[in-house]
């Protein structure tokens, strides 16, 4: 006879209960990561005005219902729309992510931690215009910046020493679990709601990896951010009605995360939650193109200039070889026929094709109008991966966190360029110095992209200057983007 099941409640899982105390108590004191975030803002900001320009991402802009407006709702920037927070959060989300030009963390998991500005940015706009509504003082963005750090931090910590994508799950749970735990506390919620709320961010069926792989990759990928930023201000208002949690949703046996779909193994952690994330986070600057080929393609930009030197065309390569680490090979190493840009941008060889030909790489060079010209192609099957070990250890290392590529070209003649390696992509923190001008251009070329000569002025005037930004109301910022 099997023995009974046991009903006594038990205390929270030690995971939920380490991100709440943190998001509820740790006081932020880093200097370096209150620069990178403004910095992380402006920049994720200005990915969402550059992917207004396309046409499958405007369509997802608004709200649910065609016409609806949300008095003391929050605003989208680059678009006239005032939303509920859920639907801005949705909006926000979808736009930062679109070309996949916005920062990046890399570890056991991959993971793009601004995506959670969409949940923060929505939330602390729609309680700022309803606290002026009720006499009340607004949000800063110092909130904003310090919700970000924190969002950053759980998504990127929980990201170091577990690997979601190899049971087959997107890196957006994470997003979803970030967010909700620091728009909850946005919310003024209690400690014991926060759980609750968290709990529920767990225990949602979690998005499958599908529409990131061949031979199914597709546009969810760009908006699945916004998806599960949004659904994070959903379940912290479900919350805040007082709705109850489900304090083992990890542990539970059978029926918990861990067992459901983890594999039956527990989450393992590298550090504990302060403010490392956001130091170390990874700017996608140069080129809007999957993390691991950033260094791919600017080594690939160098060889386009020493196959000029040498007299060279790309119709002379015999074979390419782009020496790698692991997780670059599991995620981008493509070969077979490319269907659309989120298949494109997903494609080490095209990312390495394109500049060898053109000399760039933009984001409109994943359409299908540049896909056409059959030189790609052509070249792309010239192009083989092959791992380092090294290189993968270096990924790994807590003390370097390379993604390192090397490209070799090697020409039917039976000469050969010099192998350009590069370490670190100018995003990286160990180039930061170096990135940091070139970020503040991106941001100014994006603004002139969607607003007025006016509006871009003002932007900068506050985006530049940590203290003016931090000390400016949400709401009012937010205005600055409103077209």
């Amino acid at each position: 006879m099997s023995a009974h099941i046991s009903n006594v409640r038990p205390k929270y899982d030690k995971v939920l209960v380490d991100i709440v105390d943190y998001v509820t108590s740790y006081k932020i004191t880093s200097k370096v990561a209150y620069d990178t975030a403004r910095n992380c803002l402006i920049d994720t900001l200005g990915c969402g005005l550059e992917a207004l320009e396309y046409p499958a991402c405007k369509k997802l802009m608004g709200p649910i219902v065609p016409g609806t407006v949300v008095p003391c709702g929050a605003k989208v920037p680059g678009t006239q729309f005032q939303l509920d927070p859920i639907q801005a959060a949705f909006n926000i989300g979808a736009m930062i992510r679109w070309l996949d030009f916005n920062d990046t963390w890399l570890a056991a998991e991959w993971g793009h931690p601004s995506d959670n500005l969409g949940g923060i940015l929505a939330t602390a706009d729609w309680l700022s215009r309803n606290a002026i509504a009720a006499g009340k003082q607004p949000l800063k963005m110092k909130d904003v910046l310090t919700a970000m750090i924190k969002a950053h931090e759980i998504q990127g910590c929980i990201a170091l020493e577990n690997s979601f994508n190899k049971v087959g799950l997107d890196h957006v749970v994470l997003v979803k679990v970030a967010s909700t735990a620091v728009v909850a506390e946005m919310m003024g919620l209690t400690r014991e709601e926060i759980l609750n709320a968290v709990s529920l961010a767990w225990v949602d069926g979690q998005s499958l990896r599908t529409y990131r792989h061949a031979p199914n990759t597709g546009s969810r990928k760009s908006w699945a951010a916004g998806d599960a930023t949004s659904r994070a201000v959903r379940l912290a208002l479900i919350a805040k009605t007082g709705e109850m949690g489900y304090p083992s949703v990890l542990t539970a046996k059978t029926w918990g995360f861990y067992d459901v779909l983890f594999k039956g193994q527990p989450f393992k952690f590298q550090r504990k939650y302060a403010s490392y994330v956001m130091e170390n986070v990874l700017f996608k600057i140069s080129f809007p193109a999957e993390f691991h080929a950033q260094t791919a393609v600017e080594a690939a930009m160098t060889l386009h200039a020493e196959l000029a030197k040498a007299d060279k065309q790309v119709e002379d390569i015999k074979r390419i070889t782009i020496r790698t680490h692991e997780a670059c090979i599991r995620i981008i190493d493509k070969k077979g026929p490319l269907n659309n840009p989120a298949d494109r941008d997903h494609c080490i060889q095209y990312m390495v094709a394109v500049p060898l030909i053109f000399g760039r790489l933009t984001a409109g060079d994943y359409e299908d109008k540049v896909a056409s010209d059959k030189r790609i192609d052509a070249l792309r099957d010239k192009i083989v991966c092959v791992e380092d070990k090294a290189f993968t250890e270096d990924y790994h290392d807590p003390k370097k966190r390379s993604i390192a590529n090397a490209l070799t070209v090697e020409f039917k003649d039976g000469k050969k360029l010099k192998e350009i390696v590069v370490e670190y992509p100018i995003g990286h923190a160990r180039r930061r110095k170096d990135g940091i001008a070139l970020l503040e251009a991106k941001f100014k070329i994006n603004l002139a992209r969607q607003l007025s000569l006016k509006q871009q002025q003002k932007i900068l005037e506050v985006s530049l200057d940590q203290k003016k930004l931090e000390d400016m109301a949400v709401n009012a910022y937010v205005d600055l983007y409103v077209i």
